[in-house]
């Protein structure tokens, strides 16, 4: 066993049971082994949070960045909601993990969640968005998936309307509320690191 090894089976174990579940009683009954074994490897259960914290952001950068590249503007933005989407749907409780902004010392949190965000302003990159026009495009679309995807994770949609076509309107109204907002020059620049989510 080592420190590696508790975060992936603990993401593995968050999926599972939910964020707010997550206990180290909970890890270590998991892992076969007594709870002062895994403290030797394990500080705390807010030391572990951060880890899977940094864990999950970093797979939803490449998920976000394995969709969206070659693409661009709308193409690029479809493919990306739906990789965000799926994430989520998918590993729920890493999803969760994702929401934690880092600590304003933690340099390898904030370098996680940077690569979220350098996804994201290449893509918007496509539409010609620029400094604070980026940064608020950035900040609602974020809001917009997701609040889609935990209300749909927590059963919050049940009208007789296909979820998957509400979730495409959606990301059609971004779609043209982006193609609206281009600025003059069509050179975006993303933002430096930032110890906090957009």
């Amino acid at each position: 066993m080592s420190h590696d090894v508790v975060v992936t089976r603990a993401a593995a174990i968050v999926d599972e049971i939910g964020w707010e579940r997550l206990t180290l009683a909970v890890v270590a009954e998991r892992l076969g082994v007594r709870l002062p074994s895994l403290y030797k490897h394990i500080a705390s259960l807010d030391g572990l949070r951060r880890d899977l914290a940094v864990l999950a952001t970093r797979e939803l950068a490449d998920a976000l960045g394995a969709a969206a590249v070659g693409r661009a503007s709308t193409d690029a933005l479809h493919a990306a909601a739906e990789a965000y989407r799926n994430f989520a749907l998918a590993h729920p409780g890493r999803y969760a993990a994702t929401v934690r902004a880092p600590a304003p010392d933690d340099i390898e949190h904030a370098e996680a969640v940077d690569a979220v965000l350098r996804v994201v302003f290449s893509v918007l990159a496509g539409y010609g968005l620029a400094g604070d026009d980026a940064i608020d495009a950035v900040r609602a679309l974020r809001a917009g998936l997701h609040g889609f995807v935990t209300l749909e994770a927590g059963g919050g949609f049940a009208m007789p309307r296909d979820v998957e076509r509400s979730y495409h309107r959606l990301i059609e109204a971004f779609d043209a509320s982006f193609m609206a907002g281009r600025t003059p020059d069509n050179s975006p620049s993303a933002p430096g690191r930032s110890s906090r989510h957009p």
